[in-house]
């Protein structure tokens, strides 16, 4: 009995000496396929905010798939919030995002001045803020990232001087929404054009929230100015949409040149068919992604290189400001399908050989 006392604590002093000596590693090393503790902090402790005005513009979503695409490649998640043109909603989005302690808040703003405070609650937190596309007035940002929005005025304005638009001409200016800082900035552009081509500007309206049916009623109302313009600049590919299809009721459509931008399918549809003269192109994937790559460089405290500013009102800005491309029925297959934005089956649908 006591051979087999013996031998049984020599076994128990084996097993426990082993897992003295592995208890170390067992404690510090992870399993396979697992992450440890700091690891994880490491690889995942990026957390971005990304507050989007609405889906409404056909554009947001890509920006949008790209932003969050390349943030993860990055090692950072990212949360999308939706505030469907809700100025209250967004700016309760941002405060979640806050209490949330991300380490970065991107704002693609309803309202360019009313989101101040909110910002200044971010910063006084220790979170970035940049704003993404849309400048939001004196608010210290520390980044905002666009396309020069006075070019794309200017753009629209030069496609229709290209096209026969000159001196005596009269035109229509149907605008996107003010609070939207970027459409002062762009109609700045299209306006120089217009002035230095001595063309009139007969009438002029803004489609408040970006809400394209603004413009459908505008033209119905207003036939009068609309059968003696000349060319009717849209502020963007939504709202040319909604006025090609009211000329269209008209039998004007394709007899009026139509500007717009953001290369939606539609209207690069349009520009093959003959029905909307132009749009601007903005490489959005290119935006997106330098936008994310930007949001993880603040998030690690790295510096941001760009010899640009914006002053909103109270600060100048860090800027980041990408080249827009004029789009029409010349270049669009170089432009749009060879960058693979649209496939030409696509963009050429409704075109018959």
């Amino acid at each position: 009995m006591n051979k087999i006392y013996k031998r049984l604590l020599r076994i128990l002093s084996v097993f426990l000496s082993v897992i003295l000596l592995y208890t170390p590693l067992l404690s510090c090393t992870p399993k396979e396929g697992e992450t440890g503790v700091n690891m994880e902090k490491e690889n995942d402790g990026i957390n971005i905010g990304m507050s989007f005005d609405s889906f409404v513009i056909e554009r947001w979503q890509r920006d949008r798939d790209v932003f969050v695409s390349t943030a993860k490649e990055m090692g950072a998640e990212v949360n999308v919030q939706n505030a469907n043109g809700n100025i209250e909603e967004q700016k309760k989005q941002i405060q979640y995002f806050i209490e949330q302690n991300v380490d970065v808040i991107v704002i693609i703003c309803i309202d360019a001045d009313t989101l101040s405070e909110e910002v200044k609650k971010a910063k006084n937190a220790g979170i970035k803020v940049i704003a993404y596309d849309r400048i939001i007035r004196d608010a210290d940002l520390d980044l905002y990232i666009s396309f020069d929005n006075k070019t794309v005025g200017r753009q629209m304005g030069e496609a229709l001087v290209g096209a026969g638009v000159g001196e005596g001409s009269n035109i229509v200016m149907i605008g996107g929404s003010l609070t939207d800082y970027n459409v002062p900035a762009l109609e700045e552009g299209f306006t120089e054009v217009m002035d230095e081509n001595k063309v009139t500007i007969t009438d002029q309206t803004h489609c408040d929230g970006w809400r394209a049916e603004i413009a459908s009623e505008y033209v119905y109302s207003n036939m009068d100015i609309i059968s003696n313009a000349d060319a009717i600049m849209c502020g963007n590919d939504n709202i040319a949409s909604k006025v090609v299809a009211a000329l269209s009721e008209q039998r004007l459509a394709g007899t009026i040149p139509v500007t717009g931008q953001d290369a939606d399918l539609e209207a690069c549809q349009r520009i093959v068919e003959g029905t909307q003269l132009m749009t601007v192109y903005k490489p959005v994937d290119e935006l997106a992604k330098q936008a994310a790559e930007c949001a993880i460089k603040l998030a690690k405290d790295e510096d941001i290189k760009t010899d640009r500013t914006m002053n909103n009102g109270s600060f100048d800005v860090p800027y980041i400001s990408l080249t827009p491309i004029a789009v029409t029925v010349d270049n669009i297959d170089e432009t749009i399908i060879n960058s693979g934005f649209h496939t030409k089956e696509d963009v050429y649908l409704n075109v018959t050989e």
